[in-house]
This record gives structure tokens, sequence and C-alpha cells, in this order.
């Protein structure tokens, strides 16, 4: 996916290609491919785990794990002081198709058998045409290939069961997700065609398919939503808007005294505890060897993550105008009004007065706007990057994100002039530096 590089920060521009990057990356697996596209188009070098590093200074590269995650860094010309790292994440909830998915349902249709990856609004995924993409394991001559596949067409939806057959379908319902939640793929008759649609588009033959990674996604392409086009609408939101961001961030970014690091792993949606995910160890891994390739020794490496910051960007609940007793009383962010700042004290967040006065300055550096966020006393919310990605590295983080509505919908609402605030956010922050004295953090 190629877009043109933008030479300033402009909203109508951003939003545009916010939009195309939607509808290009209906899973991880094609959002990270589409971010390696444009990183590439920018100048940036790809390296690769399995093979030896060459480093410059000055120099800005990127390395994936799993076809899931990314890393992709610019490295200062002058010695490396500490990183300024921003961190998202790819995945989204969605369904995931299960092997052997094909059933015969009552003798006259075939479904999919699928099951729940993440925590969604199941309601949201009824009634609209799906399709299904993700990767899978063809065998070849030299061996096993991953290869990309989106079937990219008005293939299956999920039916409601009829007001007449539930009364009571609009005063709450718990759905199952074996019965109430499998996609309709055709008639009896076309047992079959699914694999066949999805080797066609692998470019092989079902019996050459060894496994398969596949996820459905709502067909529904992001959209302008207002009077004024205030909004945006568009499956995925969560969270890469954030993740385009913090890209456009870190291809505009001059790092001065800092290595400027843009990280974007998998699996939030379910814990993050995979190879891919915040939990592992693929920052600490990448940050190391940027070290020893480098020549640094390792005091270097053990003092550089005092003199460094990470912001954690995943996107935030804004006041809902439906529901406005759900929000806290003095903590309400609304979209179009800025980036949100998240507090918690249990430390499902793991922003603090230091981390979120630093990231506050950022913001006035870069003229943005910001609000505050933490969830009503008596309610529990989500957790995100922040505080996992501790376990592997210890760092001063901030949790952060962008405000929107119907989060974890198949089809979200964000505000149209926030992720042009975050990217001018985000290049301050990879063109800034942190220095700590003792306790105290100061921003450079």
């Amino acid at each position: 996916m190629k877009q043109k590089m933008m030479n300033r920060m402009d909203e109508e521009q951003i939003n545009a290609g916010l939009m195309r990057f939607l509808d290009a990356s209906p899973n991880a697996y094609y959002a990270v491919r589409n971010m390696c596209e444009m990183l590439t188009e920018a100048g940036f070098e790809e390296l690769r785990e399995e093979a030896p590093w060459k480093l410059k200074k000055g120099g800005s590269y990127y390395v994936t794990r799993n076809g899931s995650a990314l890393i992709s860094f610019r490295i200062p010309e002058d010695e490396i002081a500490g990183y300024q790292i921003m961190a998202s994440h790819s995945d989204s909830p969605s369904f995931k198709i299960k092997p052997n998915a094909e059933i015969d349902a009552c003798g006259n249709y075939t479904v999919l058998n699928t099951e729940k990856y993440g925590g969604m609004l199941c309601g949201t995924w009824f009634d609209r045409p799906l399709s299904a993409a993700g990767r899978v394991a063809v065998e070849t001559e030299q061996g096993v290939e991953m290869r990309l596949v989106n079937l990219d067409q008005d293939l299956l939806i999920i039916p409601s069961l009829a007001i007449h057959m539930n009364r009571e379908a609009n005063d709450g319902y718990k759905f199952n997700a074996q019965k109430d939640l499998l996609p309709l793929s055709g008639e009896l008759a076309s047992k079959g065609a699914f694999m066949k649609l999805v080797a066609e588009a692998a470019g092989t033959t079902p019996e050459k398919i060894l496994d398969t990674d596949l996820f459905l996604y709502n067909r529904m392409p992001a959209a302008r939503i207002g009077t004024e086009g205030e909004f945006i609408a568009s499956g995925r939101l969560d969270d890469l808007q954030c993740a385009y961001a913090s890209l456009l961030g870190i291809m505009q970014a001059k790092p001065a005294k800092s290595l400027a690091v843009q990280c974007v792993f998998d699996n939030e949606e379910v814990g993050s505890m995979t190879k891919q995910g915040a939990a592992a160890t693929f920052l600490r891994d990448t940050l190391r060897r940027i070290n020893i390739v480098l020549g640094r020794s390792e005091e270097e490496i053990l003092r550089s993550p005092s003199s460094s910051f990470m912001v954690s960007a995943d996107n935030a609940h804004a006041v809902h105008p439906n529901y406005p007793e759900k929000a806290d009383p003095t903590n309400r962010p609304a979209m179009n009004k800025g980036i949100v700042i998240k507090y918690s004290a249990n430390q499902k967040y793991t922003t603090d007065a230091a981390a979120g006065a630093v990231f506050r300055r950022i913001c006035d550096q870069a003229a943005v706007p910001y609000q505050t966020f933490a969830n009503r006393s008596d309610m529990l919310g989500g957790s995100t990057l922040g505080n996992i990605s501790q376990s592997q590295l210890s760092l001063n983080t901030v949790d952060i994100g962008l405000p929107q509505l119907a989060m974890h919908s198949s089809y979200e609402l964000a505000g149209a002039k926030d992720t042009a605030w975050l990217a001018a956010a985000a290049v301050q922050l990879f063109s800034s530096s942190v220095r700590a004295d003792g306790a105290q953090l100061i921003l450079e």
C-alpha cells in the first residue's frame, strides 16, 4: 500500500490517508504489511530478526515479528542518550475461522465455524456484509510459505433471528458464540467453495493449504460522518488510528539525542501474552540488538532506560451523548478535543504525575490540545499495552489514546481532528529526549 509522503501535518491529507489505510488493513497482518510499505517508501531499511544487522548513525530501519508486529526506529547522529518510544497495537476484536470450518446447517445451508477473538460488541456483527482475510500456510517445493489472503468480496453474513421468533430480543439478549454468531456462507451445495476461494486468493489449490489464520471483517468502508464531516467511522479504529499516527510521526521526526522507536504489537485484545505481543521480548530484544551492533557497552545499555520515555497509545472512551452517566464526573474527554491522557490508581494505566507532566509538555511544544480520562470509581476499565510491556522493559511511561465511541464495535467512531494532533505529538516525542536526574524527569 503506497501513500505519498507528507511534508507537513495536514489534517485533510491525514484523514484521507487514514481511511485508505483502514480500508486496506482488515486485520493485523495487512496493517503491518501496509505500514512496512509506507516505511520503505519513506526510506527506511528492512531488517530481519534471523539475519545479521548493519546499522549506522542517522539511519532509519524497521523489523517485524510474525508478520503482525512491527518496530521501526531512527538512530540519532550523535550518541544515544535513551529511547523515545510510542507503542500501539495492530489487532482488533473479530471472529477467527476454525479449522474444518464448513458446517451443514439444516440440510440447506453452509455456515462457518468461528470463535471470538477479543471482547467485541457482538450485536454489531449481524446483518451486514462480511468477508475474510488473514494468512495461509502453503506447501511449496521449497517448503512451507506464508501468504496473505483477502477474499475482498461481500461473502458472508450473520443473519439475525426475526423479532417474531424472539419477542425479547430488544429487552436484552446474551449471545451464544457457538450458536448465534456463525456466518452464513452459502447453500449446502456450496460446501467446499470457501476453501476454494481461499486457495485461489493464495495462488494455490486447497490441497496445498496446510493451515490458516483467517478472520472475519466488516466490509463497510471508512466514512466521514456528521453534518460537517466532523467524525470518522470505520472498523478497527481501535487501535489502527494510533498506529497510523505514530507511523506518520516516526517518518517525519528528526531524532536529536534519543533513539526514536515506533512499536506496533499484536494480540493486545487477547492479553498480549504472545511472542509478538507487548508482554513478549520483541521490544527488549530489538533495543538490545541495536545497542550491541552500535558498539555500546553493557553499562550504557543498562543506563539508557532511566533516560527514556514510552507513550502507550491505545484509543480512549469519549463521553457518550446517550450515556453521560457512564463517564467520570470530572474526566470526560470528547472527540475532536485532543489527545486523552489516561489515569488509573490500580495501574491499569501507567500514567503517574511525572510521566503525565512530561507528555503534557510534549503536547504544549507541539501545540496540541489534550484531555484527561479516568474510569468512574465504581466501574472497572480495560487495560492496555503500557503496564504489560513493563514486565520486559522498565520505562517511564504514559498511557494515552484518541477519544472514540462504539469501542470494540465492528464499526467505530472517532474525531476527524484527533489523528493529526497525535501525529504532531508523535513528531515532537520522537524529536525530543528525556533525561533522568534522580527521581526527576527533564524533557530536552
